[in-house]
């Protein structure tokens, strides 16, 4: 009986370890995932520095939007939910900016002077050239003061003296920081020891 039993256990084993050969062929490895990127790293920012976005926010067509003037009063910004969020020449005019292109294609393909900047949820930022109303709210926009910081909508803009404009998709973390004397594509927030 015993012997028996040896030889059962030993039959087992040896089918148990017969079977298909197992390569591994490291494609799982590099299979692609659904898993939803990381979302970027944002700059902190200092609650004192915020701007209540109810004072800037106005409807049209049931639909919100946030609009902000420069206390220069040279340039009317938006942030238009899910769509952009930039600034643009107040009057609609040329921008007066050092490193603006002379020309931007436009949506009819046709190369036109930029009259904005802009940053969407996903992409670079990029000068264009918006049709009418563009920027521009539909009745006058309160001013952004210095050193405040507007949230909106996964957007952010801000103004500061020595850097000039500068918004944020929070989304995609990229965005742009301008002046008349430069545009640079990255976003500069207001430093947290600004008083």
């Amino acid at each position: 009986m015993r012997a028996i039993t040896l030889t059962s256990v030993v039959l087992l084993v040896v089918t148990g370890c017969s079977g298909p050969t197992v390569v591994d062929t490291g494609e799982w490895a590099t299979f692609p995932t659904s898993a939803t990127p990381a979302a970027p790293a944002l700059p902190p920012i200092d609650s004192a520095h915020l701007a209540n976005a109810a004072g800037f926010v106005a409807y049209e067509n049931d639909l919100a939007a946030y609009y902000f003037a420069t206390p220069s009063g040279r340039w009317q910004c938006a942030i238009l939910p899910r769509d952009k969020a930039g600034c643009q020449a107040i009057g609609g005019g040329a921008l007066s900016i050092a490193d603006a292109p002379d020309t931007v294609t436009d949506a009819e393909g046709q190369d036109v002077a930029p009259n904005a900047i802009v940053i969407e949820p996903m992409g670079d930022a990029h000068f264009a050239a918006l049709d009418d109303p563009g920027f521009a709210p539909p009745e006058p926009a309160n001013e952004l003061p210095f050193n405040r910081t507007l949230i909106a909508a996964r957007f952010r803009c801000n103004i500061q003296e020595d850097t000039g404009i500068a918004c944020l998709s929070e989304e995609s973390g990229k965005g742009f920081t301008f002046s008349s004397d430069a545009f640079v594509p990255q976003y500069s927030e207001v430093p947290l020891d600004t008083p």
